[in-house]
């Protein structure tokens, strides 16, 4: 998809910058947590090291943020270009494209930035096993024995309900375009717009709802299966169907490749 976009200059779009984006996020994301994830059961080791784990807690804070942003913007996208389309060039011009990406990122980066240095600046007098395939803050909390945990957990909270009002946002936008769409007189042309919006919504539910029952349950429902289940769901999940589902419903993408 990368390698696509930069190529062929059809592509040079709104709605495909973003997707390169997004790719470049996907390609991040996978790559922060699985590849050590496979070395470890290769090697039949549970190790990292700390700078490991604090770098580990960085990337998929800042990526993972900045994917969600990506994600948020992606929808505006579709909302302007189905029911505003006269005002397409002027809402989403090439510098408000770069605005809005280079917001995108580095509203991640400030984010990873603030929760990894309150998190590893807490004394950690537990054993150092964390019960996860890859360092998360949740784990982290766990094995501080001091109560100013509790303000890494109230920071979070408030970052979760930023992401859930950026998660309303897209319901919004995406019934907008729903509404459009029913519009539309033509059967096939209904079926083609919810058979490629629908899918985005399905991903982005699932990725904000794990997480967010990931960051927020209660100490007292956790257990090592479910804390698994939802770290994959929110952090493996999402980066590796998100390429097949923008790629493969995608005709012009298609042709172009």
């Amino acid at each position: 998809i990368i390698t696509t976009i930069a190529c062929d200059h059809h592509l040079h779009t709104p709605m495909y910058f973003f997707l390169l984006n997004l790719s470049l996020l996907d390609l991040g994301c996978i790559s922060t947590t699985v590849p050590k994830a496979m070395a470890n059961s290769l090697w039949d080791t549970r190790d990292i090291s700390y700078a490991g784990c604090a770098s580990q807690v960085f990337l998929v804070l800042f990526l993972f943020g900045a994917e969600y942003s990506v994600l948020t913007i992606m929808s505006y996208d579709r909302y302007v270009a189905i029911c505003k389309p006269l005002h397409y060039g002027t809402l989403l011009g090439s510098r408000a494209c770069v605005h809005m990406a280079a917001a995108a990122w580095g509203s991640g980066f400030l984010n990873a930035l603030l929760h990894t240095a309150n998190t590893f600046s807490l004394p950690l007098c537990h054993d150092n096993a964390l019960d996860q395939f890859f360092c998360e803050i949740p784990q982290i909390l766990k094995l501080s024995c001091s109560h100013s945990y509790l303000r890494e957990a109230g920071v979070l909270g408030f970052s979760l309900l930023a992401g859930f009002g950026c998660f309303v946002f897209i319901v919004v936008s995406y019934v907008q375009i729903f509404r459009a769409v029913l519009r539309i007189p033509s059967e096939q042309g209904r079926h083609k717009a919810f058979s490629t919006c629908i899918p985005h919504l399905v991903v982005v539910s699932l990725f904000i709802s794990s997480g967010m029952v990931d960051y927020l349950k209660p100490p007292s429902i956790s257990s090592a299966s479910l804390d698994l289940l939802l770290a994959v769901l929110y952090a493996v999940v999402p980066p590796a169907v998100n390429p097949l589902i923008y790629s493969m419903r995608n005709q012009q993408l298609k042709d172009a490749v």
